[in-house]
């Protein structure tokens, strides 16, 4: 049998804390060996946070009443023995809602009211405004007040058809969508425009966030859902019922909110609900279960996919059977096939990508300090060679030899002056760069688009600004890149003239990438697009909309830019560390070089104690080297594939 996706976390999530710990061990140890400068601290700073933060969100998307929330319910919430999500007949989650856990913060439900949507902040800034959120604590002891307590995401209001436009539920344009007029006049919408629920269920302590999304009415209506949220979930789990197959609002939310482009439809998991629907007695299993593979054959065709990647199950039923521990009715409800592809398919993805990338990082790590012992290698051969020279020479040779070191180290602090010629140089690129990528430069591009977007009645010529603000976007990457480059050349110079002159052994960091954020601004672009076409133009000429639109866009462009500028630093922080470390080593080694021949000069029988206390020192550092190999290889190890479940089981 398979491995279950909460499972397949469970592993995850030990292996993360494991890799942790050992790189905790590691710090340590070279803390105690006097090898942990700011640029290997900083490396290893990034490291255990990219491993401990390590956020995987998985985001479930439908139509309504598909089914979706039961599905949440049967995969996550089977242990509380009851539905913790609502799920009974008709629309259930009215608002996107998003589960995690932040120790911080109590467990509570959120709730933003509606009418925000009214005023022209983001959602990522709301949350910035806790006491404008209604809150609910929740008792996580206690599944009857959990289930009473989240069915406050299905609440709706009654609202003028004025209201309900400008609140985004009402379109001229696309009447068959609108609510339905109550006897009244007045229409059904959303009482709340988005919930976040903090609770210590073992899975989202662990660092899982699962992104709860209503209709295409709802998500067509807030843009931070498609262009930010949605694009950040390491899996989308779109539900279609198996009765009605891919019907057209199911086609237009695949269509316009979740193909962004052909590489990233691997990410996609397409499941058939409901059907125990087919299940009819009249007919044998076989033509049961023949009739779902034609649903699954047809669905995969209508979206582009390959037929693997939709799955068929009953999440009533495989809710069900986990609450009564039913084995055959959980094999019938094929509920364990869905957690198997979530498992494999976007953990061992998820595992693979992050092991990797964490494999990347040692191996610079240890590049990086095995050259720094390698230079305290160098000095102590010459200190011992300069030292095994003196045996048997008078005190005028020991004087001249003083003088001769004394001189070298009077060159070498001549040689700062053009080293701080480089550091100048290199700090005014930098700040080029930051000034490229920095707030202002962003906030500056996107008042220019809100300009081009305020324009009265239809924007025609939207999708032209739109198409030259990322043009710029791009350039001033590729201006970053070419300042990147220009400074990596400058030190590839300074570095060897240093290695050849003073035996150093600098190494620059290869040059920084720019690519990934390039295809970050294109998947940022295209994910934009389908707000930009006729038949958004109606909700463009909202100014809210438009706003909303604008900082939607300004927060997920800030990210690109803040990451992009965090590698670069971290890229010229390495370079300049390395610098200063074997800099500050080499200033370490005269002082040394000259209280060794001084001690001499007073004392016959200094020499061969000097020599003596060398060959203890280089043999540490033997030991040293021999340990570093062997820590770093012991994590480099836990990045590879196969040794993911071993560590689990160590752990």
């Amino acid at each position: 049998m398979g491995t279950s996706f909460n499972e397949k976390f469970d592993q995850h999530s030990a292996w993360r804390r494991e890799f942790a710990l050992r790189l905790k061990l590691l710090s340590q140890w070279l803390q105690d060996q006097d090898l942990l400068d700011a640029s290997v601290e900083d490396r290893l700073r990034r490291l255990e946070a990219q491993v401990r933060v390590d956020k995987v969100m998985v985001a479930f998307v439908a139509e309504f009443s598909r089914g979706k929330s039961e599905l949440i319910n049967a995969i996550f919430f089977a242990g509380y023995g009851r539905r913790i999500m609502p799920a009974s007949a008709g629309r259930t989650t009215m608002c996107p809602t998003e589960m995690g856990f932040d120790p911080e913060v109590p467990p509570c439900l959120r709730l933003l009211p509606i009418e925000t949507r009214l005023q022209p902040q983001s959602l990522m800034e709301w949350r910035q405004v806790p006491e404008k959120w209604e809150r609910t604590e929740l008792d996580v002891t206690n599944p009857k007040q959990l289930s009473e307590a989240f069915a406050k995401v299905a609440e709706t209001r009654r609202v003028t058809q004025e209201e309900a436009r400008a609140l985004g539920f009402w379109h001229n344009q696309s009447v068959e969508s609108n609510p339905v007029p109550d006897a009244n006049g007045l229409l059904e919408v959303p009482k709340w425009r988005h919930a976040l629920i903090n609770i210590a269920h073992p899975l989202l302590k662990q660092g899982l966030v699962i992104l709860d999304t209503p209709g295409l009415n709802a998500i067509g209506a807030e843009p931070e859902l498609t262009v930010s949220l949605i694009p950040q979930a390491q899996a989308v789990v779109f539900i279609l019922g198996a009765d009605t197959g891919v019907t057209q609002s199911d086609l237009s939310i695949w269509r316009e909110h979740l193909v962004e482009d052909e590489q990233d439809v691997s990410t996609r998991l397409v499941v058939l609900n409901k059907i125990d629907t087919l299940w009819d007695a009249m007919d044998s299993p076989q033509e049961v279960q023949a009739q779902i593979e034609r649903q699954k054959r047809s669905s995969a065709e209508i979206l582009g996919i390959a037929p693997e990647q939709v799955v068929a199950v009953s999440a009533q039923k495989g809710l069900v059977a986990k609450v009564k521990n039913d084995v055959v009715l959980l094999k019938r409800s094929c509920l364990e096939n869905l957690e198997d592809a979530l498992s494999h398919d976007i953990m061992g993805r998820r595992q693979r990508i992050l092991g990797a990338a964490v494999a990347r990082g040692i191996s610079a790590l240890r590049g990086e300090t095995g050259r720094f012992v390698q230079v305290r290698r160098r000095d102590l051969t010459e200190q011992l060679l300069e030292l095994k020279g003196l045996q048997g020479k008078n005190k005028p040779v020991i004087k001249n030899m003083r003088m001769r070191v004394a001189h070298e180290q009077a060159e070498f602090d001549a040689a700062g002056v053009k080293i701080h010629a480089v550091r100048s140089v290199h700090m005014k690129l930098m700040r080029e760069i930051f000034n490229l990528l920095g707030p202002q430069a962003l906030k500056d591009e996107m008042a220019q688009l809100t300009a081009a977007l305020k324009q009265k009645g239809f924007k025609l010529g939207i999708k032209r600004s739109y198409g030259e603000t990322f043009e710029r976007l791009r350039a001033n990457l590729r201006d970053v890149h070419a300042r990147g480059l220009e400074i990596h050349a400058m030190l590839v110079a300074t570095f060897l003239q240093l290695n050849t002159e003073y035996g150093f052994s600098l190494q620059v960091p290869d040059e920084p990438q720019i690519e990934p954020y390039l295809s970050d601004l294109d998947l940022i672009e295209r994910s934009h697009v389908q707000y930009l076409g006729i038949g958004n133009a109606f909700r463009l000429a909202q100014p809210e909309f438009a706003d909303r639109l604008v900082r939607a866009l300004s927060t997920r462009l800030r990210n690109v830019n803040e990451t992009a500028l965090s590698d670069i630093e971290a890229w010229s922080k390495s370079a300049a560390s390395q610098l200063d470390s074997q800099l500050r080593e080499r200033r370490k080694n005269f002082v040394r070089r000259l209280e060794a021949i001084d001690r001499i000069a007073q004392a016959s029988t200094g020499l061969d104690e000097r020599i003596n206390e060398i060959n203890t020192r280089s043999a540490e550092l033997d030991q040293a080297e021999h340990k570093l190999v062997e820590l770093t290889d012991s994590l480099l190890q836990m990045t590879t594939p196969s040794r993911f479940g071993l560590a689990m089981h160590a752990a």
